[in-house]
């Protein structure tokens, strides 16, 4: 028997200063039945008067708007009525700062500006994005919850935390709670190869700052963005880290206690040679319908590596990364995944975890505890 909280459409909520886009919009969200348009706003401020009032599902927000930008209705919405917020965001490097920021401050993924069209290029992605937002807004307690706990833990750690005047240009994340330690793993680890989608960015800056500079691997990402998103991502990383971090390019080697993220819209395996392990950074496959595709990564690396290899699936709409992680197994290697409470799209970890090829489960505040206990 179907339940009255499955018939309930999801209320969304339109802020945009563009009269097109907030059209746009609301006719591809209300494409699907189970998605309602309740309202729309021209700015941050009316946005933020509207969510009080109409109290919906989830808020689309444009980031660049007179009066109040997104970033700040945000911030205020994140505060006295936390709820999910997509970003739409335009595809500049301006555009991927600002974007990350809101990331990192609860929006829980962004919508690039001009797939927010009616063209071709939603056409692509449309079904993908109206499964997204449902799955988020089914769960938006869930994700709410460990939001605020992430916040809380955040600016306590930021208010109490000593600089660390070794590395100044750096600002260095240590776990938000005390934890057990966890016990020593017997198995050799060649890389770390990771996979992400929806919600990666700040999965990823929960991991990789909590990792030492003398980890002795090397760290490969593949996460879905778009191209310069990955740039501003890298630079992002690097400067929260005590590991280097950088986009990786044609012909990188993998060095130990270097990550190299995956450039958004190409592809990026590894090569094994006499000499050294390398990045190879390309448009093949061109077929994929993400780009990079963790499946290709995690295939390469399962080649390059053998038992060797360690791989972990974090938060992402969708199976890519399965089927990579099946061959990473196969060949004797090691699969960590984020579990189910603290993902903002349970959909790449879950298919990795009931395809049963996965050594552990842990939230994104342990992954990288996990990890280490490999070394």
């Amino acid at each position: 028997m179907t339940t009255i909280s499955t018939q309930k459409k999801i209320r969304v909520l339109v802020v945009d200063d563009s009269a097109f886009m907030r059209k746009a919009l609301s006719m591809m969200l209300e494409s699907d039945p189970n998605i309602e348009v309740i309202g729309t706003a021209r700015d941050g401020e009316e946005g933020i008067e509207k969510v009080r009032s109409l109290k919906p599902d989830l808020v689309t927000m444009d980031i660049e708007m007179p009066r109040m930008d997104g970033l700040a209705a945000l911030r205020e919405i994140m505060k006295t009525c936390p709820l999910p917020v997509m970003m739409i965001s335009s595809l500049t490097t301006d555009g991927a700062a600002a974007t990350l920021d809101a990331l990192e401050m609860g929006a829980v993924d962004f919508i690039p500006k001009q797939l927010s069209y009616v063209s071709l290029d939603i056409v692509k992605i449309k079904e993908d994005l109206l499964a997204k937002i449902k799955d988020i807004a089914r769960r938006k307690h869930t994700l709410m919850a460990h939001a605020r706990r992430a916040n809380f833990a955040r600016l306590s750690d930021t208010g109490t935390k000593k600089h660390d005047r070794t590395r100044p240009s750096r600002r260095v994340i240590s776990p938000q709670t005390p934890i057990k330690p966890l016990k020593k793993r017997n198995h050799l680890i060649g890389l770390v190869a990771i996979g992400s989608s929806t919600g990666g960015p700040p999965a990823l800056q929960n991991v990789i700052p909590r990792l030492p500079s003398n980890l002795p691997v090397g760290i490969i990402i593949a996460q879905h963005m778009p191209a310069k998103f990955t740039t501003s991502m890298a630079e992002r990383l690097n400067r929260l880290s005590q590991l280097e971090v950088k986009e990786a390019e044609d012909g990188d080697r993998v060095v130990p206690g270097q990550v190299l993220l995956a450039p958004g819209g190409r592809q990026m395996t590894v090569k094994r040679t006499a000499q050294a392990v390398h990045v190879v950074v390309g448009d093949k496959p061109a077929d994929t319908l993400y780009k990079p595709c963790v499946d290709v990564t995690m295939n390469s690396v399962a080649d390059a590596y053998g038992a060797s290899a360690m791989g972990v699936i974090l938060t992402g709409m969708g199976s890519n990364g399965a089927i990579g992680l099946k061959n990473v197994k196969s060949r004797g290697g090691v699969v960590i995944a984020q579990n189910e409470e603290t993902c903002v799209v349970y959909g790449m970890p879950k298919a990795a975890i009931e395809a049963g090829i996965v050594d552990h489960i842990a939230p994104i505040e342990t992954v990288a505890d996990e990890i280490m206990t490999y070394f």
